[in-house]
């Protein structure tokens, strides 16, 4: 007993803690399991971390490793060990979910915005469509269509057609006598909407511009209601895209006026106007939009951070012209260099108006990738100013590379996907602007 007592003494003076007890011991999860546990946690954190910040669809270790810290925790829940992979287990779940950022109502102003203008145009439209309506003879009801084997053509040609439903380009078709956009079917007989000519092309362009300058909702795919002249009878293929041998059917050959697109826009051929057509108010969009703009110019000092902030409230805001001005004018100084930059332009209002709403960037990697570095410390400590002449004199115009990265965020404040690199790029050094070189990059 003596002896007993002497080494718990010891043993409380040296600081060494007792062996556990038998029922301690127990309720410590076997070391192996823990292992195989952890190793698969390790795992899935990994995925986690190269979604940097998103979401993925499927995890490949997270089924075993939630299993196996779910059993351990279950079975030895007084176990520090088997806490901690609980603790890490339920962090690496939420990150799983994706990162999360709170939308304040700026972020999203752009969409009330275009909401308010969209309502506007609408109302404007549906009044200009009445009035085409009510200024020429339009035959009623379209469908069915007169059936060119029992009437007279002469009764019929010249006479004014409203066609609902005329679905373009899903419906452009190549025929024996022209390029046409089809309505109707067998039972009902057929139109064929004239387009190959500035009748349609003139009207088209217009709604696309009111696309690009006002409702970016309409999307590339559109249903109109066509107001045109029928200009004669033709047999056509209309499936022929479709099927190797299609039937052919009579239809009413139709020269389109007006292109309506309902509960958004009216454009309609006019050779007097510059451009051969114009969409309802459309000469009053600027003026509306000159009191969205949060950011006007490009300051000649911006950061690359700075640059990408302001492109991205361009596109928000539809500031064609701030947008192009943040972009290397070398990259859209050719008619196919401003129609590449007028494309990504759509898809970025797309994007904005269907998937993101606002996009936050991280700090700018920057590098020189040619010319002499005027800035360079080290070279400064070593070189004379005739050894710095000689390397500017060889090396030419300084031009330097920057890469900013983009997280998106959905209107609900979930990240959408994961980082997204953008290039920018400055030549002449401090004397030199920023521009967006990676202009076709989504955020």
């Amino acid at each position: 007993m003596k002896r007993t007592l002497v080494l718990l003494a010891a043993s409380i003076m040296l600081g060494t803690a007792p062996l556990p007890s038998s029922a301690e011991a127990a309720s410590l999860a076997p070391k192996n399991e823990i292992s195989r546990a952890e190793y698969y946690l390790k795992e899935f954190e990994k995925e986690v971390s190269h979604q940097h910040g998103g979401a993925a669809s499927f995890y490949r270790n997270k089924r075993d490793a939630v299993d196996r810290v779910k059993r351990l925790v279950q079975g030895y829940p007084d176990d520090p060990a088997v806490q901690a992979l609980f603790q890490r287990t339920r962090t690496a779940l939420l990150k799983s979910k994706g990162d999360y950022m709170e939308i304040t109502p700026a972020m999203t102003a752009y969409r009330r915005n275009e909401q308010e203008m969209r309502e506007r145009f609408s109302r404007m439209s549906a009044e200009a469509w009445k009035k085409k309506l009510a200024a020429v003879e339009v035959l009623s009801p379209a469908f069915p269509a007169p059936d060119p084997m029992e009437v007279t053509p002469s009764d019929i040609i010249g006479k004014h057609v409203a066609i609902k439903d005329v679905v373009y380009p899903s419906n452009q078709f190549i025929g024996a006598t022209g390029e046409y956009a089809f309505a109707g079917k067998p039972s009902t007989g057929f139109y064929f909407i004239q387009l190959n000519s500035r009748r349609w092309l003139a009207p088209y362009e217009a709604v696309k511009r009111f696309r690009r300058q006002v409702d970016a909702s309409i999307g590339d795919t559109i249903s109109f209601t066509v107001l045109g002249r029928i200009t004669g009878v033709v047999m056509e293929s209309p499936d022929a895209s479709q099927q190797k041998k299609a039937p052919f059917v009579w239809g009413w050959v139709v020269q389109p006026d007006s292109l309506y697109v309902d509960g958004h826009v009216l454009a309609s051929y006019d050779d007097t106007h510059e451009q051969s057509a114009a969409f309802v108010g459309e000469e009053t969009v600027n003026d509306i939009k000159q009191s969205w703009y949060t950011v006007k110019s490009i300051p000649p000092d911006v950061t690359p951070e700075g640059l990408m902030d302001i492109f991205q409230a361009a596109i928000k805001e539809k500031n064609f012209e701030l947008y192009q001005n943040c972009i290397n004018p070398a990259r859209w100084e050719t008619p196919t260099g401003e129609s590449l930059v007028r494309y990504h332009w759509d898809l970025h209002q797309a994007r904005f108006q269907n998937q993101y709403v606002h996009a936050v960037f991280d700090k700018a990697k920057i590098k020189v990738v040619k010319g002499h570095d005027s800035r360079d410390v080290d070279e400064n400590f070593f070189l004379t100013d005739s050894d710095r002449s000689k390397l500017v004199k060889m090396s030419g115009e300084m031009e330097e590379r920057a890469v900013v990265t983009s997280r998106a965020f959905d209107a609900n404040g979930k990240q959408v996907g994961g980082r997204h690199p953008h290039e920018l790029i400055r030549k002449g050094g401090d004397a030199g602007r920023w521009y967006v070189e990676d202009y076709a990059a989504r955020f």
